[in-house]
C-alpha cells in the first residue's frame, strides 16, 4: 500500500503538470484531527477546473493514479440522477489498497461550495482563485443539543416502532424485524446516546459517521449494552437484544431528560414495554 506522502504527490504531481487544473482541495477524515488515522482512509479529494467536459470522456483518465481495481461513478448512477456540467465523481479503488474519492468541479462551482464543508484543506492553488478558508473543524458535525419536542418525539417513535418489530419475531419475519430495528428503532437509540454523549462533552465533539465513535464517551457497560443489541437470525437471541435496546433506551432517556429538566414519559415505555413482553411470551406456543 502506498504511503500517505506517496499518494499526496501523485494527487499535486498530476494536478502541476495538467493545466486543466486549477486548484486542488481535500474535505473527510484526512483533514479532522480528531479521528483515528489508519491505512484504509480515503483520500477525498477535489481538482477544480476550467471546465469538467474533457474529464468525463476520457474513460481511461482513472488509471493515471494507479491499477484500478474497480470503481463506481456516482454522477452516472440512474437511481440518482445528476447534471453533469459543473461537478463529477470518481470513486477509486486501487489494486494496493488505498482509494481515492475524487470530484473535478468548475470554478463557478468550486467558488460557490468550497465552504459548505468545514472539513476542507485547500492543498494547492496554482492561479490564487480560492478563497481563504479557516481551519478545517468538525464543529458543524457536532452532536446538537434537543429541543424538548425532539426529545418527546424520538422517544415516541422508540416505543412505538417497537411494537413493529413484536409482530415481525411473532410472525418470524427476520428480513422486517431487521429493517424495523436497524433503520426505525435503532435509530432513536443512537440518537438519544449522542444525546448523552453531548450532555456529558459540552455539545462539543462528533461521534462521526454512523455514530462509530460513541464507545470514546459511553461508559464500557453502557457501550458493551449497546453492542448487545445487534442480533442475527436467531429469533431467541432477537428478542433478547430488543429487550436489551429498551432497557439502554429507557435508561438513556431518563438521564437525557433529568439532565435537560424535561420529564420523560414513563407512561409510554412501561406500556410499549409491557405489549412487547405479551407478545413474547405469545411467540414461546407460536
Amino acid at each position: 500500500m502506498r504511503t500517505e506522502n506517496e499518494m499526496y504527490e501523485l494527487i499535486l504531481g498530476i494536478a502541476k503538470n495538467d493545466d486543466r487544473i486549477k486548484a486542488v482541495y481535500m474535505n473527510g477524515s484526512r483533514t479532522n484531527e480528531n479521528v483515528p488515522k489508519d491505512i484504509f482512509q480515503d483520500y477525498d479529494i477535489v481538482y477544480v477546473v476550467d471546465s469538467i467536459d474533457s474529464f468525463i470522456a476520457d474513460s481511461n483518465w482513472p488509471g493515471s493514479f494507479g491499477e484500478v481495481l474497480y470503481m463506481q461513478y456516482p454522477d452516472e448512477n440512474p437511481y440518482f440522477p445528476r447534471e453533469k456540467t459543473d461537478s463529477y465523481g470518481y470513486l477509486m479503488q486501487f489494486a494496493d489498497g488505498t482509494r481515492i474519492d475524487l470530484t473535478v468541479q468548475s470554478v463557478h462551482h468550486a467558488l460557490q461550495h468550497i465552504k459548505d464543508d468545514k472539513l476542507c484543506k485547500i492543498l494547492l492553488d496554482k492561479e490564487h482563485i480560492l478563497p481563504e478558508i479557516e481551519k478545517a473543524t468538525d464543529s458543524q458535525y457536532w452532536v446538537k443539543r434537543p429541543t424538548n419536542e425532539q426529545y418527546l418525539a424520538v422517544c415516541n417513535e422508540f416505543w412505538w416502532c417497537t411494537n413493529n418489530i413484536a409482530k415481525g419475531l411473532w410472525r418470524k419475519e427476520i428480513p422486517y424485524v431487521q429493517d424495523m430495528t436497524n433503520y426505525h428503532v435503532r435509530k432513536q437509540l443512537i440518537i438519544m446516546l449522542d444525546w448523552k454523549v453531548g450532555l456529558l462533552t459540552g455539545w462539543s465533539v462528533s461521534t462521526g459517521k454512523s455514530s462509530k465513535y460513541l464507545y470514546k464517551w459511553l461508559p464500557e457497560r453502557e457501550w458493551n449494552l449497546f453492542l448487545s443489541t445487534y442480533f442475527d437470525c436467531n429469533i431467541d437471541r432477537a428478542w433478547q437484544a430488543v429487550f436489551n435496546m429498551c432497557n439502554l433506551f429507557e435508561e438513556e432517556a431518563r438521564y437525557v431528560g433529568e439532565k435537560s429538566g424535561w420529564k420523560y414519559n414513563e407512561k409510554e415505555g412501561k406500556a410499549a414495554y409491557s405489549f412487547l413482553q405479551y407478545v413474547w411470551q405469545l411467540s414461546k406456543s407460536n
